[in-house]
C-alpha cells in the first residue's frame, strides 16, 4: 500500500463491511498467483492465506503492478531509491511468506491504468504461470478512496477474462489458461473465509518485511514505545473479526467466484 494518512487506530487494508460468509476454505491449490497494486498490498490483503497454503506445498507467485515511488510522506525522499528499497522489502516479504518469485510491472504509482498494454502484460504473467487460483483487490469495493486499488482490481479480473480466450492477445503465443477461482480481499460482499489460525505472526512478520512503510502506513513512527505492538494487535483484531463470519479464531475474508 501506498502512503497515505491512514489513522493509526485501524489497519489500512483488508477492513470488514460485515456481510457473512458461506464458505470455508478451498484447500491449498497446486499454485497461487496474488496480483497487487503495490508492495505490501498483496501481505494486507492475503498474507496469512498465501503463507497457509505455502507451508502445505502451494507455488506462489507475486505481481505487483506499481512501482510504490509514491509510498513516502518525505518530500525529499528520491523516488528511484524508494523504488528500489520497495522491490527489495516485496522480495523479502514473499520470502517470509513462504517463497515464490516476484514480478514488478513498474507502472507509475497513482497513476495505474486498465489500459490494454497492462491487461497485455498481466494476461501473459497468468497464461505463463498459470495458477490454480488468483488473488487480488475488490474492484467493486464501495468508498473505496485509492485510484490504484480500484484500478488493479479491474485489471486482474479483464486480465483474467482475456488469459482464458485464444482469441484475445494472440501475439503472445501462449497457451490461454483459466484459473479454478478468484479470491478478491477487501470484499465488498465476502463469501468465503480462509482459516489462517497459526499463520498470523507469519503474515505481520511480512507486513514488517515493508520497513519504508511503518510510518506512513502502519503508524509506526520512529519506534515510539507501544506503536509496533499497537499495530500488531490491530492486525490481531481483523483477522478475528474476519475470522469470526465463519466461528473461527483468525481468518482472512475474500469474494469467492468459482464460476470464471
Amino acid at each position: 500500500m501506498t502512503g497515505s494518512n491512514t489513522s493509526a487506530r485501524i489497519v489500512p487494508v483488508n477492513d470488514l463491511p460485515g456481510h457473512g460468509a458461506s464458505s470455508l476454505d478451498i484447500g491449498a491449490p497446486a499454485s497461487a498467483l496474488a496480483i497487487g497494486a503495490h508492495p505490501d498490498d498483496i501481505e494486507f490483503g492475503c498474507g496469512a492465506t498465501l503463507a497457509k497454503w505455502a507451508a502445505a506445498g502451494t507455488v506462489l507467485h507475486h505481481l505487483v503492478l506499481t512501482d510504490g515511488a509514491k509510498g513516502s510522506w518525505d518530500p525529499d525522499q528520491d523516488e528511484a531509491v524508494l523504488i528500489a528499497l520497495r522491490q527489495e522489502e516485496q522480495r523479502r516479504a514473499a520470502t517470509l511468506l513462504g517463497g515464490g518469485a516476484v514480478t514488478f510491472l513498474g507502472r507509475t504509482d497513482g497513476e495505474l491504468s486498465n489500459d490494454a498494454r497492462t491487461r497485455w502484460e498481466v494476461s501473459r504473467v497468468l497464461r505463463l504461470t498459470r495458477p490454480d487460483v488468483v488473488l487480488a483487490h475488490d474492484p467493486w469495493r464501495r468508498y473505496r478512496l485509492h485510484p490504484d486499488h480500484r484500478a488493479a482490481g479491474f485489471i486482474a479480473t479483464d486480465s483474467l477474462a482475456a488469459a482464458r480466450d485464444p482469441h484475445f492477445f494472440a501475439d503472445q503465443d501462449l497457451m490461454p489458461h483459466r484459473p479454478s477461482a478468484l479470491l478478491l480481499w477487501e470484499a465488498d460482499e465476502p463469501n468465503h473465509v480462509e482459516d489462517v489460525t497459526g499463520y498470523v505472526e507469519t503474515k505481520i512478520a511480512a507486513l514488517l518485511a515493508h520497513q519504508s512503510q511503518l510510518r506512513s502506513t502502519m503508524g509506526i513512527d520512529d519506534g515510539e514505545a507501544g506503536e509496533f505492538e499497537a499495530f500488531t494487535a490491530r492486525v490481531h483484531d481483523q483477522l478475528r473479526q474476519h475470522g469470526a463470519l465463519a466461528g473461527l479464531p483468525f481468518g482472512e475474508s475474500f469474494h469467492l467466484m468459482t464460476d470464471i
